[in-house]
């Protein structure tokens, strides 16, 4: 009888299920605008989406909402405002976010910096690439 090893376990891919996850138009864009922007209103995100689209951002906000990422706060007031914020699952993606941004500076600093020039992740967000614990 042999062992079964942690990959004979998997249900599927851990890279697709994450993908499945992130992979949804302007879902990697809201956590972005939210992880490294502070951006929690819902009009904040729709001016700074380039191409973004009212419809197409509240159905990635529930349905992130819904995937445990982000958390939505409705406050009593008036006029009522609502705001979003990062739960620490979605915040664990900082780090893949920062290591996509790293890739780029990279490896395609020519369509990614006016000087067509490498710079590198901490020299650009004036901090340290974020690691998942």
């Amino acid at each position: 009888m042999t062992q079964q090893t942690p990959m004979d376990m998997m249900k599927c891919c851990p890279i697709d299920n994450t993908f499945k996850i992130i992979g949804k138009k302007f879902t990697v864009h809201i956590i972005r605008n939210m992880a490294m922007h502070g951006q929690t209103r819902f009009n904040q995100m729709l001016d700074s989406i380039e191409d973004s689209n009212p419809k197409t951002l509240s159905a990635r906000l529930k349905e992130m909402e819904k995937a445990g990422l982000i958390a939505r706060n409705v406050y009593d007031e008036t006029p009522i405002r609502i705001e979003y914020k990062l739960t620490k699952k979605g915040k664990d993606l900082q780090g893949l976010l920062d290591q996509m941004a790293t890739f780029s500076m990279k490896h395609y600093s020519k369509e990614v910096f006016k000087d067509g020039k490498q710079h590198n992740y901490k020299q650009v967000f004036k901090k340290p690439v974020t690691v998942l614990n």
